[in-house]
């Protein structure tokens, strides 16, 4: 029996999860963006790169959102030619900010490692008026497609 439609040849290059706004969600968000980068055979450096960003993103959006119980947080990752944008959206439209830790705080320094780690970040309230996405992107020097 022949398909009537050509069947994929790779993986897709785009992925979004929605998780619980928990914290086991975070563990889970880099467990799964770990699966994808191997289907996408991303190299060792750019995957703990994302993943390490994708945690930060994460917490942020786990301990800082204020909304109400059963919302969820959206991981989304996409991968181009050159880039791989992480998006983590939840429903609070505060927007972040890049604070300055002292040596003494044990937080506090997410948003500094990623302006470190990406090449480009932002964050702005979301289309629809619910919350707020956070993106960064990570710039790759091989074509990975």
């Amino acid at each position: 029996m022949q398909t009537p439609w050509p069947l994929p040849t790779t993986a897709p290059k785009d992925i979004e999860w929605r998780l619980p706004r928990h914290a086991r969600s975070v563990g889970r968000a880099r467990r799964l963006f770990r699966e994808q980068a191997a289907s996408w055979a991303l190299p060792p450096d750019l995957t703990d790169t994302a993943e390490l960003v994708l945690s930060e993103l994460m917490t942020n959006a786990y301990r800082h959102a204020k909304v109400p119980a059963g919302r969820e947080i959206r991981a989304r990752c996409l991968l181009t030619a050159d880039r791989l944008r992480i998006t983590v959206t939840d429903a609070d439209r505060t927007l972040p900010t890049v604070a300055e830790a002292s040596p003494e705080d044990e937080s506090g320094r997410g948003l500094a490692l990623v302006t470190v780690l990406a090449q480009d970040w932002d964050a702005q309230e979301r289309e629809c008026g619910i919350g707020k996405e956070v993106w960064c992107e990570l710039a790759y020097d091989a074509p990975y497609s």
